[in-house]
């Protein structure tokens, strides 16, 4: 997130806004300098305190990531406040100087953070992790962070190793914004024969626009809607639009009911934070709430009037809070991702820690703030001098944290991530003890461990999550052998090297049917918050094409955790009732796969900080199983239940290393290696119920 503080709290309504120079009075006091407002110094307040307390896993503020949308409204509003101010009273931008400001304001405290937060993973995060930090370094340091999570398919509300940057993506979109912005509004003035009215009315085209991508782009892939700035501009463009409203002369803006409004404005974004969750499909239509709730609060505060929110937003704490906002923001994030990765991801922080760290952010925000942002902010020997300057300060210092983390990483890829000492390979044997350390000849090695998946993935038999190709993909050299259907979600494609060797050497024909994140078990799911109603098409379609050929055996296979649309409590129920639908409605012998062990982390990660004590990255085999889960399949009538969790575990532990082999490529999905290797275990299991 960026915090606009380009342009103070200076602000389109004020009286002198229109003359006051960006930057004259500095963000944050509480003095009634000219155009100075602290309704705006409290609104960030509440914004960068929402987005910490939800950061903090607070549960009484589940939708405190709202605080990023309010923080775009404001910088869209106080940015264009600006820029429109100088096309009035200049007929023209200094974009020199538009651009020197952004860098001295922006650019020398998120550098500092991101060097140091370099430096930090390089003592604490564990080395296979570390490489994933210093890439993202590199996009933050090219200003293209948000670009680079969207393309890494990163869900921002649940992701089980975050990236330690992840904060810096709104950064990349104001800044991304910034890069346009001025241009749009020079042109369009130049176009509308500078009219003020007929550039408000692009303005509005273009932001109506974005919003309507932002909508149609979510249903195509929320990380892409969520990061990217054609989907996100038009918050910052409702802001700006708001600038046009408010901008000196705006009468409309005085009264008790336009004071209220601000009242409604800030109850809307309390009530938005306390009900938005994980589960709320954002952005889209949701995050127009947030962005007219901190719209109407600006209007509001506007007025003037004493009924309005501006006495409480202009109370000390909140002016402090809301000054070193920018500050707070961008140190609080490096804290808990660091601790995390310091202490391993087998287990999360205890809320306690959590809670202190964010609580131990607040005053390093302030260091940070002192120190480096507005010192910097004022410094002569740019802040004096032509933009050109500022520019070349900035290209430079950019130039070298990329050169940090680009040699850093380069360093890093070259490391050895195992002991000296080789393991003999195993056949797959029932309650495994593991290797105790991480051997030279591991397979897959863990710098190979997260693509190390079946081929399904790249051949397009595995249907991604817009796909609703009910089709399958059949595998097989010998037109007599039994035909036999594997379907699921990611977890039935693990299977697929297990039978992939049966089909190819003649004993089945394998008819593959596989979809993200969309379970055989016939009930509904949520994708990214929204319904998935892709995968309800496409489990009918294939529950239909094999209802109709009738393989001789149908495997079910599924991740026991997916996302379903009841309670945690009701989770077991639905997942029975769901799964006894498909298994009625299929015409075949059907085999119910129980799933494979949950490590809760990526093992590979763990590992490479434990080259020598592999056991440490094992998990129990309690926690590992969905007991709830395993109990509902097993109730399940008309199927066999076919439980191989013994071949992954022991009556302790779930161990990482099984002879030379990797078990687990992330959290919860098996290493294709490993897969291959339960062939023959799982061609006698299945050889077994087609015998009758």
């Amino acid at each position: 997130m960026s915090i606009d503080i380009a342009g103070g709290t200076r602000a389109p309504g004020t009286p002198s806004a229109a003359a006051a120079s960006p930057g004259a009075t500095t963000p944050g006091t509480t003095t009634s300098a000219r155009g100075f407002r602290p309704d705006i110094q409290g609104l960030r307040a509440i914004a960068v305190l929402l987005v910490l307390v939800y950061h903090a896993g607070i549960s009484i503020v589940p939708g405190g990531y709202i605080g990023v949308d309010i923080f775009l409204v404001v910088s869209g509003f106080l940015i264009t406040g600006h820029l429109l101010s100088q096309l009035e009273r200049r007929g023209r931008i200094d974009f020199a100087d538009f651009y020197a400001r952004r860098i001295r304001r922006i650019l020398p405290a998120s550098m500092v953070v991101l060097v140091l937060t370099v430096l930090a993973a390089l003592i604490w995060v564990p080395p296979l992790q570390l490489a994933t930090v210093l890439r993202d370094a590199v996009a933050t340091a090219l200003y293209v962070p948000n670009y680079w999570f969207a393309f890494e398919g990163t869900n921002y509300l649940a992701t089980e190793v975050p990236s330690m940057f992840q904060h810096y993506w709104s950064l990349g979109i104001e800044e991304q914004f910034y890069l346009f912005w001025p241009a749009i509004l020079g042109l369009g003035y130049l176009l509308v024969r500078r009219s003020k009215r007929g550039l408000f009315v692009v303005l509005a085209l273009l932001v109506g626009g974005s919003f309507a991508f932002s909508v149609w782009q979510l249903g195509q892939s929320q990380p892409w809607a969520f990061f990217s700035l054609p989907s996100r501009a038009w918050e910052l463009g409702v802001g700006g639009l708001l600038a046009f409203g408010l901008s000196k002369g705006a009468r409309w803006v005085q009264g008790a009911p336009v004071a209220l409004l601000g009242w409604a404005g800030l109850i809307g974004i309390l009530a938005l934070a306390a009900t938005f969750d994980e589960t709320t499909v954002f952005p889209g239509v949701n995050a127009l709430l947030p962005v007219l709730a901190t719209a109407a609060l600006i209007v509001g505060c506007t007025a003037g009037h004493r009924w309005s929110p501006t006495r409480m937003l202009s109370l000390p704490p909140m002016q402090w809070f809301g000054m070193i906002s920018y500050s707070l923001y961008l140190v609080h994030w490096p804290m808990l991702t660091l601790a995390q990765a310091a202490l391993g991801y087998e287990e999360p922080l205890y809320p306690q820690t959590k809670i202190f760290l964010a609580v131990l952010a607040i005053p390093l925000g302030h260091v940070l703030y002192i120190m480096v942002e507005n010192p910097a902010r004022s410094a002569e020997f740019w802040a004096r001098a032509r933009p050109r300057r500022s520019m070349m300060i900035g290209l430079v210092a950019s130039g070298a944290v990329l050169a940090l983390s680009a040699g850093s990483l380069a360093v890093t890829s070259s490391s050895s991530l195992s002991t000296t000492q080789a393991a003999a390979s195993t056949d797959p044997r029932l309650a495994p003890e593991g290797t105790d350390f991480v051997p030279a000849n591991l397979a897959p090695s863990l710098q190979e461990s997260d693509s190390d998946n079946p081929v399904l993935y790249d051949n397009g038999c595995h249907r991604d999550f817009e796909s609703t190709d009910a089709s399958g993909c059949r595998v097989g050299t010998n037109a007599d052998a039994p035909v036999v259907a594997l379907f699921g979600d990611s977890h039935a494609a693990q299977w697929y090297p297990s039978l992939v060797g049966l089909a190819e050497a003649g004993e089945i024909t394998l008819d593959m049917n596989s979809k993200s994140s969309c379970p055989s078990v016939s009930t509904e799911l949520r994708l990214d918050g929204a319904v998935y109603t892709a995968c309800e098409r496409w489990r009918d379609g294939v529950i239909d094409r094999l209802a109709v050929e009738k393989p001789a055996l149908v495997v079910l296979a599924n991740y026991s955790r997916a996302d379903l649309t009841v309670s945690e409590a009701e989770f077991g129920a639905e997942w029975q009732s769901g799964l006894q639908k498909t298994v009625d409605a299929l015409e075949s012998e059907v085999v119910v796969m129980s799933d494979t062990p949950d490590m809760g982390s990526p093992p590979a990660i763990c590992l490479s900080s434990h080259l020598d004590d592999a056991a440490e990255c094992s998990r129990s085999t309690k926690a590992a199983m969905n007991a709830d889960v395993r109990e509902a399949e097993q109730s399940v009538s008309g199927a066999t239940y076919l439980d191989l969790t013994g071949y992954f575990c022991n009556d302790r532990t779930c161990p990482a290393v099984i002879g030379n082999t990797l078990v687990y490529r992330d959290a919860h999905h098996m290493t294709a290696t490993f897969s291959a290797g339960l062939s023959d275990v799982v061609g006698a299991r299945l050889t077994e119920v087609l015998a009758g």
